[in-house]
């Protein structure tokens, strides 16, 4: 049966909009008037868009979503904030997990401490070892019972890619960072098949809610304590349980070369062939973050000295890139310090655009750099919703930038100015998968209404207003740029197209900027099949 969409607006790849959509076969037939599309189809099932938006299914540019499924299972403290409400949940979930081994988990914010260090003595009245990932997966909070059982004593010293907190006596002090995380990671049980499985179908679940129909993930390999991704994700397509479009991005591992790159051909060819999953991407994780200074600088930091951390070495790094773009990959950078970025872009002198490379989060750009993707082909793969006055921002992350360097973050429309394609995406579970309060930062520079940082002073305060980005920009950003990264057939509404396709409840074109927040995911579409309906819908 046809399907015809009407009573509202669709969204069109030129940033217009049509009245009406039709879609045949799970493939978009026809956009133009409702009377016209209803004569190409007399008969035909239709779907009232009740004035709202019909846009293309959101594809997530750099989203972790098995490892989000996993910790949505686990101890999870992403939905809530404070030091009370953490030791709260993690006493209930003791209470209510008596079998466990361990109290895994994550999703504590760094704002929530004091200098954004929380200390392993808050984790000790639980009766078992305490292993809980930072919501930006850059550093994890452990008790004395989890530190004992990996042996880490004041003698232990920092691996060469992360840091041991310590106390002034050099006793570790509770948190690790970055790859000191797996001293414990690793030690914490080890999720089955099955669990994999449930967890990326729970994944799937809440990213149809929110009318996320294809992605990117960020991370297939081991990383972190976390387990190799990609056996689920072929054993989903191949039985036919993934029905969302996936790229994903295989792991370099960092303390290996050249040596590698036979195994990624390998594991590119385990999935070809696959309808609705391929493995043509490959992540290269160059820097940390900004907070606890491994972010890769050109200056160092106030108050506290350093650089930060590259990963790769920058001199083998247009090697290994270089390597990887013969070969037919694309590379999917991790940049967020500035010294970070420009390695990366000169990573990227002489390589192929056709082969779609892209750097996430970008956090800071050297103004200098900013022209440099459009002229190497390079793709801004944005993550908007960090783009806004919050603790992490006002109080871990401006005092140590300073000036000019805080003035050059996340800047969207000096990306843009330049030509640069946008892409965009969630880092879910870093922060939320959801497109629309990304969008909402985007356009405002503001938290949305309902966020975890909504109630912090100066979070109505647009963060560099000057780098707000138009509405159909952004989500252009999140549709038809994302989807060209992954190569995707889907993201955008022209015949042809498969019907991937998002009913919001209203059209966020017609609401006051400061209200795009509002905006919710009545229906979700793939191959022209609803996928999720909002009760009521």
């Amino acid at each position: 049966m046809d399907i015809l969409f009407r009573g509202g607006r669709a969204f069109t790849p030129t940033g217009g909009f049509a009245e009406a959509v039709l879609v045949r076969d799970g493939v978009i037939a026809a956009v133009g008037g409702e009377r016209e599309l209803a004569r190409l189809s007399p008969a035909h099932e239709t779907v009232d868009l009740a004035g709202g938006l019909l846009v293309p299914g959101f594809t997530d540019a750099h989203v972790h979503p098995v490892q989000a499924g996993l910790e949505r299972a686990k101890c999870d403290l992403s939905e809530i904030y404070g030091l009370d409400a953490y030791i709260e949940k993690i006493a209930d979930y003791a209470a209510e997990n008596p079998e466990k081994e361990w109290i895994d988990g994550g999703g504590w914010d760094m704002s929530a401490f004091p200098g954004g260090l929380p200390h392993r003595s808050l984790l000790d009245f639980a009766d078992r070892p305490v292993y809980l990932i930072q919501r930006d997966h850059h550093a994890a909070w452990v008790s004395t019972r989890a530190l004992e059982r990996a042996g880490i004593t004041r003698d232990t010293p920092d691996p060469a890619d992360g840091r041991i907190e310590r106390d002034p006596d050099g006793t570790p002090s509770g948190v690790l960072h970055e790859g000191a995380m797996d001293l414990v990671g690793l030690l914490t049980p080890r999720p089955s098949a099955g669990d994999l499985d449930a967890a990326l179908a729970e994944a799937e679940r809440h990213l149809f809610s929110l009318g996320v129909t294809g992605w990117q993930d960020a991370i297939v390999g081991s990383y972190a304590g976390s387990d190799d991704q990609l056996p689920t994700y072929l054993s989903g397509a191949r039985s036919g349980r993934l029905r969302a479009r996936v790229v994903g991005a295989l792991w370099w591992d960092r303390t290996r070369g050249l040596d590698q790159i036979e195994e990624l051909v390998a594991r590119r060819a385990s999935a070809e062939g696959l309808d609705r999953f391929a493995a043509t991407s490959v992540k290269i994780m160059q820097d940390g973050i900004t907070e606890n200074f491994t972010a890769a600088t050109l200056e160092p930091y106030c108050r506290c000295g350093g650089t930060g951390l590259s990963y790769v070495d920058p001199a083998k790094l247009k090697e290994y890139v270089a390597e990887l773009d013969r070969l037919g990959f694309q590379v999917h950078f991790h940049a967020i310090g500035e010294r970070a970025v420009r390695e990366a872009l000169d990573s990227f002198e002489g390589t192929d655009p056709a082969n779609r490379h892209h750097i996430a989060h970008l956090q800071i750009i050297e103004p200098s750099d900013v022209p440099r993707f459009a002229a190497l082909g390079v793709t801004a793969n944005l993550q908007p919703l960090w783009a806004t006055h919050h603790a992490q921002m006002d109080e871990l992350t401006l005092p140590f930038l300073g000036e000019p360097r805080s003035s050059w973050q996340y800047p969207f429309a000096g990306l843009l100015a330049h030509g640069t394609r946008l892409c965009a995406g969630s880092d879910w579970p870093v922060s939320s998968a959801d497109p629309l309060q990304g969008l909402h930062v985007a356009v405002n520079r503001t938290e949305p209404g309902g966020s975890v940082h909504a109630g912090y002073p100066t979070a109505g305060t647009p963060f560099l207003p000057g780098q707000r980005i138009a509405l159909a920009a952004a989500l252009s950003a999140y549709t038809t740029g994302s989807a060209w990264i992954n190569h995707s057939p889907a993201g955008a509404i022209e015949p042809g197209r498969p019907a991937d396709l998002v009913v919001l409840d209203r059209d966020p074109f017609t609401l006051p900027a400061q209200d795009i927040w509002t905006t919710g995911v009545a229906m979700t579409f793939v191959d022209g099949e609803a996928v999720y309906r909002r009760p009521g819908s």
